[in-house]
């Protein structure tokens, strides 16, 4: 568990109906039959330009979506700029034990508290967030977005950390609790890139960044490219704290020491 037909109503108007009114009730009925063929006819036409209509407007919905993070990536000074400033980071948040218990059959459930810092600045909290996870060992997901020299263009690659959800042993990763959003922007970047961006930009960027975690080689024509599965799992007991590194290769690691 974590915690942080309107009705259109027709009226019909009718008249009596005389035995002196001169109708040809056979002309009627074939009259009618041609004008429900007919009226058929036209139908189906609409039909078919209505499925023409929606094909193309998603099929421009597509285009100018995948165009839209093309041209930020390439033509938007101030997101090329904020990639170029982030900082090789060493430290991106922390975990500790809030209260660990037994249920009634004896099972060992751990509420996580879950610390997140600010991208290139370890002593800056932007989020803390409560988790209550079966068991005592913890599985810490994330994804590793990297940006290439196509994109920074000095021949150091960027990193962006995200985090993605948290389980236990015994739970299924797709069935973890959220850490982020996905399709929003995190907590941890909100200075060094979101706020850098207007509105309309923030929400096309940040959807392009998560729609890696189902495809990460979805901007690989971009530079753009994710790893995930990079989880960081481990036994957690009270009175530590759990800081998580980046290693010089660019993975997350815990390293554990003793609450002050």
């Amino acid at each position: 568990m974590r915690e942080n037909l309107n009705s259109n109503y027709s009226f019909f108007t009718t008249r009596p109906y005389f035995v002196s009114d001169t109708i040809d009730l056979h002309s009627s009925f074939a009259y009618r039959s041609v004008m429900l063929r007919n009226e058929g006819k036209v139908l189906g036409y609409l039909v078919a330009m209505a499925a023409i209509l929606t094909a193309a407007i998603l099929g421009v919905s597509f285009y100018f979506s995948s165009s839209s993070i093309h041209e930020l990536l390439t033509e938007n000074y101030q997101l090329n700029q904020a990639i170029r400033n982030l900082a090789h980071e060493e430290s991106i948040g922390y975990a500790l034990v809030q209260e660990q218990s037994r249920d009634e059959f004896g099972q060992v459930e751990t509420v996580v508290r879950f610390v997140q810092t600010a991208a290139g600045k370890p002593e800056l909290v932007v989020s803390e967030q409560l988790f209550h996870i079966p068991g005592d060992v913890i599985h810490f997901d994330a994804m590793i977005v990297k940006f290439d020299d196509q994109v920074v263009r000095e021949g150091k690659q960027r990193a962006l950390y995200l985090w993605r959800r948290v389980y236990g042993e015994h739970t299924a990763p797709d069935n973890g609790e959220s850490i982020e959003v996905a399709g929003a922007a995190p907590e941890r970047y909100y200075d060094a890139i979101t706020q850098k961006l207007r509105n309309k930009d923030q929400q096309v960027f940040w959807d392009a960044i998560w729609s890696l975690s189902n495809n990460p080689l979805a901007l690989d024509k971009e530079g753009i490219t994710a790893v995930y599965g990079n989880v960081s799992y481990l036994q957690m007991i009270p009175g530590k704290v759990y800081r998580f590194k980046i290693g010089a290769t660019g993975q997350i690691y815990p390293e554990v020491s003793n609450l002050p």
